[in-house]
């Protein structure tokens, strides 16, 4: 797979900022209340974070982006068809 930073500076900074305070945050919650799992799971979300903004590439980024690629090729496909119809009154084949 090749990962190719798909967020800016500022975007990743954000992210950074944001899962470390969400990290600590979990992390103060769960020596307090060590039985609670959800603060764990935010614990992990917030690490997430933290390396999503250090190496700026966001799965969820990456998904949308291609996903709009696919869209716009069948868009370019279904322009072209378009097209030959109507140059062509009736089928060749």
């Amino acid at each position: 797979m090749n990962v190719k930073p798909n967020i800016g500076i500022v975007n990743a900074l954000v992210r950074i900022t944001i899962g470390l305070s969400v990290l600590a945050w979990s992390t103060a919650k769960h020596t307090k209340m060590p039985w609670r799992d959800s603060y764990v799971l935010l614990g992990v979300l917030g690490a997430m974070k933290v390396a999503e903004g250090i190496v700026r590439f966001c799965p969820i980024v990456a998904l949308y982006e291609r996903e709009q690629n696919l869209r716009s090729n069948q868009n370019q496909s279904s322009n072209e068809k378009s097209m030959t119809e109507q140059f062509l009154p009736y089928s060749t084949q």
